[in-house]
């Protein structure tokens, strides 16, 4: 990497570039030479071997072959204008040329990828006139059809067709339904110096279709919240339409309600028996596709697992459970826990537990472990050091202040110039909450990363890094994988966290993907959003990828949290969610706040979720061995959970329990499972059995692991489709579920510096073209012509001169070289 804003790190690259240029190629027996600024050439230099045969024909033709009078100085002149003509004749024959960087107007083309998708239909086709009247601006125009029917690769289309310094428009919808995503695409053109540019096209017909979303596989007797919902495009200037939409369950009509285009129903369902059961959603609607009118969902019910609740208080937590699980009560672990999912302990002493020994084999061994605190819990009940600690996600007592390795990677890119000023002022806050025990350092980077400040402590430097970054400056185009991967420079061989600042207007595959390897490398993302429209999407994913959070722009207190050392002390109200991305806190709002919390801290490598009033962590998890262990450390003063069993907080106890239990149906043999799926697109059926299934039509089964098989279906129709007992459903295509212009589109086309044009924007097509492919570039430009023509010359002045001193008697047309 390059300090920030050095231009020594463009140049190489620049003239890495030049020296592949086309137009500098030279043939393997060419020769060149540099000279002032030009490149001077022959392609076939072997013709100069010709010049002393023709230099010594000459020399004896004129003073050896021919007769006359002429005298020595006479043939001496002809000698040498003779000779400069052979001279001029056999270089012209060598191929002279000259390479020279200069101004040109390029090779001016359009390449236009037309969209001719399902999703296509209710828009306008302004392709065939577009590229018309482009041509008649006078560029040439290649016209491409990119996607047709039920398949959108856009993004495969864009980046096959890109070329060094070419124009791509795409005149598409921007729903890209296969192959890679436009962000992936975007890079490539960015690589290549290259432009991808769009034409808006807007719906001209209304087109609605249906999804339903809820849980795939839930209990026996537990109430579960669906949404059913209705989405579409309505023409710009008219009424969005109204429809009505029907609701069943297995056959059962559950919700009937008339809403708008983007309306929806939400509605609950509580099913009282196991197997796989039915939600089907329909509208009537009068447009362009039918089969979208209706979306089918399965979702499997089985027992409620078994969960064994063992404590030594009546505390109101062990009827919560009972409610929503099959649970057995007891006052100690017992020795055999093979007939359970899960194990709750609640306010335990760690010498009043039991069988710690069968409990910490259970859990290797994949079972869940949720240990609930209070008065007689951990520091209070003689955790550390015992078998119970070794198994839980935090320890006993105050954390002692660690030394934390931190690394900042800024966004500079021209993306997030609009909003570098916030920008600024979010990296300086989120570093006003870190305490001086941390090493931090900062990267900055757009499509290249910069070091700005080396990994330092903190405390001692925290003035000068917050100077360093109120001097950033913003240009270029974005890649995030490339800033992490600056980051993940910095910090070498040692375990840290990345703090990513940016608007996350890039493609996220790349960068989720070095996320995910360095969260097996033991490096988190912590990422922020930035800017006016930050991508949620690509932030939270990249996070996700690594095991870290997401933050927004106002949340960059929650860093306290984590790294506010001794002199950064967290000072909350109440319960606040440190990751929200995890499952158990996805969705769950806190307004309760028990009041108390146990003195433990987070290990490292377990998942700090929720944090009470001062910090410390109240919820936490983390896998041991095959297992999921999770612990809630905060309660009442009269060691219940008090308001946390009430709804909405109830909903992060239940959620904690469902991460420890894991699947419901891990001890159950003899069953199917398959996932929903859509038209075309495979999906995968799982058996646990004894014995792989066989005559099962169409689907053959492999062994994946000891009783466990699986089978791969691509189901081309829609419906439901049953399977060894069991029932998946098949929706339309993706196709039928995408219309309008998504934020993608835009995103590629303002990350490559191309323009969204409209229908009617042929000029301004053209003249982008032209503009594109002039520049400073090499060119060549051959002067065979050019030495045939000045040997004609010269002859021919050599002979009108001697006719001349004839014509004025000063020489005799006798003389015999006339």
């Amino acid at each position: 990497m390059a300090a920030l804003g050095s231009a020594s790190a463009v140049l190489p690259a620049l003239d890495a570039v030049a020296a592949t240029t086309p137009a500098a190629a030279t043939t393997p027996l060419a020769w060149t030479v540099e000279a002032a600024g030009r490149t001077l050439g022959l392609q076939r230099p072997l013709f100069l071997v010709a010049l002393p045969v023709a230099a010594l024909l000459a020399w004896a033709l004129i003073f050896r072959g021919a007769d006359g009078t002429a005298g020595g100085r006479s043939r001496r002149l002809l000698f040498a204008s003779r000779l400069l003509v052979v001279v001029l004749l056999v270089v012209a024959a060598a191929g002279p040329y000259t390479v020279a960087t200069r101004m040109t107007d390029g090779d001016p083309q359009v390449t236009l990828l037309v969209d001719d998708s399902d999703s296509m239909a209710v828009t306008e086709d302004v392709a065939s006139q577009l590229a018309s009247d482009i041509e008649d601006e006078g560029v040439p125009v290649t016209t491409s059809t990119v996607a047709r029917g039920g398949s959108s690769p856009i993004g495969d289309a864009v980046a096959a067709n890109l070329r060094p310094n070419g124009t791509v428009v795409l005149v598409s919808d921007g729903q890209v339904t296969s192959g890679r995503s436009l962000a992936s695409a975007t890079t490539l053109a960015r690589d290549l110096n290259a432009t991808v540019s769009a034409v808006g096209v807007e719906p001209t017909e209304t087109e609605q279709y249906v999804t339903v979303s809820g849980p795939s596989k839930t209990s026996v007797g537990v109430e579960n919240a669906f949404l059913a919902q209705v989405d579409g495009v309505v023409p710009e200037g008219a009424e969005g339409a109204t429809v009505e939409l029907v609701v069943d369950v297995d056959g059962e009509e559950v919700a009937r309600e008339v809403v708008n285009t983007t309306g929806g129903v939400e509605f609950s369902q509580t099913f009282e028996t196991t197997g796989t059961h039915r939600v089907t959603a329909r509208i009537e609607s009068d447009d362009r596709f039918q089969t979208n009118d209706v979306f089918r969902k399965t979702v499997r019910v089985v027992e409620p697992p078994r969960v064994l609740y063992v404590s030594r208080g009546d505390y109101p937590f062990g009827d919560y459970l009972s409610q929503l699980y099959d649970v057995e009560t007891a006052e100690t672990v017992p020795a055999d826990l093979s007939s359970y999912h899960a194990v709750v302990l609640q306010d335990l002493r760690a010498e009043d537990v039991g069988n710690t020994d069968s409990l910490q084999r259970f859990v290797i061994d994949g079972g869940g472990l949720l240990t609930v605190g209070g008065r007689n819990a951990f520091e209070n009940g003689g955790y550390d050091g015992s078998s119970l600690a070794s198994m839980l996600p935090v320890t006993t007592g105050e954390g002692a202040s660690q030394q934390t390795n931190l690394v900042f990677a800024i966004d500079v890119s021209g993306s997030a110039e609009s909003g570098m000023r916030v920008q600024k002022s979010v990296a300086l806050d989120a570093l006003d909450q870190l305490g001086d025990e941390n090493r931090v350092g900062i990267v900055g980077f757009n499509y290249r990363a910069y070091d700005v400040a080396p990994l330092r402590p903190l405390g001692p430097n925290r003035e000068s890094a917050a100077d360093l970054i109120r001097r950033l400056e913003s240009g270029g185009a974005t890649d995030i994988a490339v800033g992490l991967d600056g980051a993940a420079q910095q910090l070498g061989d040692r375990r840290g966290t990345i703090i990513l600042i940016s608007d996350g207007h890039d493609r996220f595959q790349d960068a989720a993907t070095l996320a995910d390897q360095l969260g097996r490398d033991g490096v988190s993302v912590i990422t922020i959003g930035t800017g006016p429209n930050p991508n949620e999407r690509t932030l939270r994913a990249i996070a996700r990828a690594s095991g870290g959070n997401y933050l927004r722009a106002d949340e960059t207190d929650r860093l306290r949290i984590l790294f506010g050392g001794s002199n950064r002390q967290y000072a909350g109200d109440g319960l606040t969610v440190v990751d929200q991305n995890d499952f158990v806190t996805a969705g769950v709002e806190l307004t309760a706040n028990p009041g108390s919390v146990n003195d433990v801290s987070v290990r490292s490598g377990a998942n700090f979720l929720v944090a009470a009033d001062d910090g410390t962590p109240a919820v936490a998890s983390w896998r041991y061995g095959l297992g999921r262990v999770a612990t809630v450390t905060t309660y009442a003063g009269d060691g219940t959970l008090d308001g946390l069993l009430q709804s909405p907080d109830s909903l992060l106890l239940t959620k904690s329990t469902n991460y420890v239990i894991g699947d419901p149906e891990r001890k159950a043999s003899g069953v199917a499972e398959v996932s929903d799926t859509r038209v075309d697109q495979s999906t995968t059926v799982v058996y646990r059995g004894g014995e792989r299934p066989r005559g099962v039509e169409g689907l053959r089964f492999s062994a994946v692991s000891p009783g466990v098989y699986e089978a791969t279906v691509v189901p081309t129709e829609t419906g439901y489709r049953d399977v060894l007992d069991t029932a998946f459903a098949v929706n339309y295509p993706v196709e039928h579920a995408g219309f309008g212009r998504p934020a993608a589109l835009e995103a590629a086309v303002s990350d490559s510096g191309g323009t969204m044009y409209g229908p009617n924007d042929a000029a301004e097509i053209a003249a982008s073209a032209r503009d594109n492919a002039a520049g400073v570039q090499p060119v060549r430009d051959d002067w065979a012509v050019a030495f045939v023509a000045a040997a004609f010359l010269l002859y021919l002045i050599e002979v009108l001169a001697r006719r001349v001193q004839v014509y004025r008697g000063r020489t005799q047309s006798e003389g015999g070289l006339i």
